[in-house]
């Protein structure tokens, strides 16, 4: 199953303490392609380092870039469908680049693309997505 992480699920899924681990887990057992672009690693980078220290983000930025189920895309249109939060289109667009069977995230910017009929994109919060993993 082919999926965009937002940055605020995959910080939340790091700890194995976290209700949302097997998130994380699921894309360490390759039972997920992990979708993403160079702007997303970028801000996945600068955002873990900022709240879990440069170590942590400099390891999973390593792993990250040489999964097997890591599935590197080049947006070559930018459909800016998210007015309220310009930074996260990165995450639509790349969604639908790679023709993803849902982007995750509990940003609530990403509710206005529920109400588009073109380009469809589902979007699911971690704890539905904890849900479609159990199935």
């Amino acid at each position: 199953m082919k999926v965009v992480l937002d940055t605020n699920v995959l910080l939340v899924s790091f700890s194995t303490r976290s209700k949302y681990r097997p998130i994380f887990d699921s894309f360490l057992k390759e039972e997920i392609i992990l979708c993403v672009s160079t702007d997303i690693l970028l801000e996945y980078e600068e955002v873990i380092g900022r709240h879990m220290g440069r170590k942590l983000a400099t390891d999973v930025m390593l792993l990250i870039e040489n999964a097997l189920n890591v599935e590197w895309i080049t947006n070559y249109y930018k459909w800016d469908l998210i007015d309220a939060d310009p930074d996260d289109n990165k995450f639509v667009d790349c969604a639908i680049a790679c023709n993803a069977k849902c982007l995750v995230s509990n940003d609530r910017h990403f509710a206005s693309l529920k109400e588009l009929d073109f380009p469809k994109v589902e979007v699911v919060a971690a704890d539905q997505f904890l849900e479609l993993l159990a199935d």
